[in-house]
């Protein structure tokens, strides 16, 4: 998994943002910021983890990047081209795709595996003929771990791991070049755990695939991904290379993520200090002024209820969201 920094970036979005309107009342709504303001690029052949709480917007920010959800603002390019009209998201969907987190949700238990598989070569009209289509169906099934007898049973024959490595073929079908895997491992039994996400690194160097993996166990992002990118309350607070983060975060709130994560060794796990965050998660509906961390952050001033801190580069490659970042490093 290499990334090179000094070509165009495969996929690349500036200032997304994903608002709900919640009703508060007769004619009234309110916005749910789920994703507010972000941008990050990914280069060809990386992986980005996109890590943080559960609720916030990991998997929104993945959505609203494919076009299953209409952005509310912002711009999204695909190899330096903005993905405008309907056109262009017709195109950037046979380039772009997911895999879903719930195996069991994720799959109709109306069709065949072969059908749920063939579904966007149909959709797309991406085969001259019958036996082009089947063919191209067990040659997915092949890559991802399936055998050609199980193409004509059905969903709920199958365990969560087989059924996930369904949903992989099916995400795999018209060739692209990138996917967004939302949680891909996490309804599944940890001893499959690993299987799959071996299986996402082998697909990855034979058909040169660029992933947005996102996650909230951060082992499973260190081992995958070539950055990390954490999220909190719908906003980036912070974004660098994979070893950057994990040895020496620089957000608050990434210390305490990181201070969570268990270690292997005892003596390590002895020395490494848990940070414990206090208070509830502040609700994106009612999220706080200023930077959305400062009303669990131990660092917090006033400056920090007063302005929200732009997503600064403090190192090369190192970006943060922290008023006070250089101080507390």
């Amino acid at each position: 998994m290499s990334s090179e920094n000094n070509k165009q970036p495969l996929v690349e979005v500036r200032n997304l943002k994903q608002y709900f309107p919640i009703s508060t009342g007769f004619f009234s709504s309110k916005p749910l910021k789920a994703v507010d303001d972000i941008s990050f690029a990914i280069n060809e052949g990386e992986t980005l983890g996109l890590v943080g709480e559960s609720g916030c917007g990991k998997t929104t920010a993945g959505r609203t990047l494919l076009h299953l959800y209409e952005p509310t603002g912002g711009q999204i390019f695909y190899k330096g081209k903005e993905i405008i009209t309907k056109g262009d998201v017709k195109e950037f969907r046979k380039n772009a795709t997911m895999v879903f987190q719930d195996p069991y949700s994720s799959l109709d238990p109306r069709m065949t595996v072969a059908d749920i598989i063939g579904e966007p070569l149909d959709i797309h009209k991406a085969y001259a003929n019958k036996a082009e289509r089947r063919e191209r169906i067990l040659e997915l099934m092949d890559q991802v771990g399936l055998n050609s007898e199980h193409a004509a049973r059905y969903a709920h024959e199958f365990s969560g791991g087989q059924r996930q490595r369904v949903g992989i073929a099916r995400a795999l079908a018209l060739n692209p070049s990138f996917v967004v895997c939302d949680e891909p491992v996490s309804a599944l039994d940890v001893s499959i755990q690993a299987q799959v996400v071996n299986m996402f690194e082998d697909l990855q160097d034979k058909l040169n695939l660029t992933y947005l993996f996102i996650a909230h166990d951060l082992l499973v992002v260190r081992h995958v991904s070539d950055r990390i990118a954490v999220m909190y309350l719908g906003k980036l607070v912070e974004l660098a290379d994979t070893d950057s983060i994990c040895d020496k975060p620089l957000h608050p709130y990434t210390k305490a993520l990181m201070s969570a994560v268990p270690m292997p060794d005892p003596k390590v796990a002895r020395a490494n200090k848990r940070i414990a965050l206090s208070g509830e998660i502040p609700s994106p509906l009612n999220a706080p002024s200023g930077c959305p961390f400062h009303t669990r952050c131990a660092y917090a001033t006033p400056a920090c209820s007063a302005t929200m801190p732009e997503l600064r580069e403090i190192e090369s490659g190192r970006f943060v969201a922290c008023h006070r970042a250089e101080e507390i490093n």
